[in-house]
């Protein structure tokens, strides 16, 4: 265990004996850095469109829209954040220098008046695809034997993540949205998380050893890996100095808007070349059939599953009753009972698989994928009815929010962590990597998609959000309805992969 005074309390009750001390270590990075972004994630959207208390003043629509493409992007910006890692800074050096973009970029968000607001959020962008893949594959370096011990080390750390998701709202929110302070305060608050996540590694780094200090590739990298890097730094750099000086004029919805078709585009190519070009035998082919499929319904997921930082978020602070006994509850406090459930009931849902596997009644992949996206369209059934009770200035009860978060975290549960284990069983070896990459790709576009979605949300009347509810309601439905017809034929098309 780590001496830094930061390791103790959160790490010491959560990780048993008989885990490397490295365990800690990364455990608290990673519970800081959520901290910091699930901090910033349940106030960004609240203080884009505020305009009293020195938020943007922006519309719901464009506010909803920066939303989607910030979150987006973290998920894209673990692709070059891994290949950084693995020719240029090793992981190690990754984290640090991912943590401190970060923390640059919740202080630009806290202090810098103006445009400088998208910096702050390019930056964060930046860090988090720096830090987060290559956190996560230390964690694996860990335990190079592999086996159960790995798979308990990974859920230790996951722990970590719910923690600092769960503990970030409370804190930002209760700070950025206290009326006798402002959303500086909150911000702040996030940008102080992922320092004291630097300091605790930075001192108790020692224990990582050699895991991940050397980039993955011993021969360094390569003139055109050098190529590579200096244009895309070169080409941020170039569009952020553009627009603040007002001679590149961005339109965030626009921007969303093309960047939905471009990610689109790619999968349809990727896939196309894929099946064509790749060289892959018919079994490969028919477990690629799979994973197409399996990207549709994670995007359709993940669009409606992150209205929560967004249209939802928005109704906790319109449409909830939230002062009880003199107190108002801050909005952003919401964002945290998705990861109190996920902490809770994360070992009776592996309890439940692991019963019906015993009485060999184990539910088929697709048949997990449907009772996630039937979970996700029944907690939007209750905000329907939640937004038919608002009516014109009206409000509900928190519990209709609880209620319908109770239901997204249990469809989370359903299909996160089972759709990630399936992809890397039924990828092509050779095409692992770009596998996982598709992966991020589609739950990038279910953010995109979930930023444009709760524009037209939270523009609406109340009767016409809940008429917005229910089609979500309907493709959910859709969509897992489809993966149950198709059950037998998907089966069929992953023989030997369990």
């Amino acid at each position: 265990m780590s001496n830094s005074p930061l390791s103790s309390g959160a790490a010491n009750a959560v990780i048993p004996q008989g885990h490397p001390r490295g365990l800690y270590t990364l455990f608290l990075t990673e519970m800081w850095e959520r901290f910091s972004y699930y901090g910033m994630r349940a106030l960004l959207v609240l203080f884009l469109v505020d305009a009293t208390r020195g938020g943007q003043g922006m519309s719901k629509s464009v506010a909803t829209a920066i939303y989607g493409l910030y979150t987006a992007g973290v998920y894209l910006a673990a692709l070059p954040g891994g290949w950084v890692a693995d020719r240029f800074l090793g992981a190690q050096r990754s984290v640090w220098y991912g943590g401190i973009l970060i923390a640059a970029g919740q202080f630009t968000l806290a202090f810098a008046p103006g445009n400088a607001i998208y910096l702050g959020l390019v930056l964060g962008v930046l860090g988090t695809g720096l830090l987060k893949p290559n956190v996560s594959a230390i964690v694996g370096d860990l335990y190079p034997e592999g086996g159960a011990r790995r798979d308990a080390g990974l859920t230790i750390f996951y722990m970590g993540i719910n923690l600092g998701a769960m503990l970030g709202p409370l804190i930002a929110s209760y700070l950025g949205e206290n009326k006798k302070l402002n959303w500086n305060y909150g911000f702040a608050a996030a940008g102080v998380g992922m320092v004291l996540g630097l300091i605790q590694f930075r001192l108790s780094a020692k224990h990582l050893g050699e895991c991940g200090r050397y980039p993955g590739r011993r021969e360094g990298a390569t003139r055109m890996d050098w190529l590579l890097l200096g244009g895309f730094v070169g080409a941020i750099v170039l569009v952020v100095a553009l627009a603040w000086s007002g001679i590149l004029r961005i339109n965030p919805l626009a921007l969303a808007q093309d960047t939905t078709y471009v990610i689109v585009s790619v999968a349809l190519v990727f896939f196309g070349c894929a099946f064509l070009l790749f060289g892959l035998d018919g079994t490969e082919k028919k477990r690629l059939a799979v994973i197409a499929v399996l990207f549709v319904s994670s995007a359709m997921f993940w669009s409606g599953f992150e209205q929560a930082g967004s249209s939802l978020n928005l109704f906790a602070k319109e449409y909830t009753q939230r002062m009880f006994g003199g107190f108002e509850i801050p909005a952003g406090w919401f964002q945290s009972v998705n990861p109190i459930f996920i902490i809770s009931l994360a070992p009776l849902v592996a309890m439940v698989w692991m019963s019906l596997a015993r009485r060999n009644r184990d539910l088929t992949l697709t048949t997990k994928f449907a009772l996630g996206l039937g979970l996700l369209a029944m907690g939007f059934l209750i905000m329907a009815a939640a937004s038919k009770l608002v009516g014109d200035g009206g409000k509900v009860w928190p519990t209709w929010l609880i209620a319908t978060y109770l239901f997204h975290s249990l469809g989370e549960l359903c299909l996160s962590p089972v759709g990630l284990s399936s992809v890397t069983k039924l990828a092509p070896r050779r095409l692992v990597g770009q596998m996982m990459g598709i992966w991020f790709l589609a739950t990038s576009l279910g953010n995109l998609i979930a930023g444009l979605v709760a524009g037209k949300v939270s523009t609406d009347s109340a009767a016409q959000m809940s008429a917005r509810y229910l089609q979500i309601v309907i493709m959910a439905l859709g969509v897992g309805g489809l993966s149950l017809v198709f059950t037998k034929p998907i089966k069929s098309l992953m023989k030997d992969v369990k």
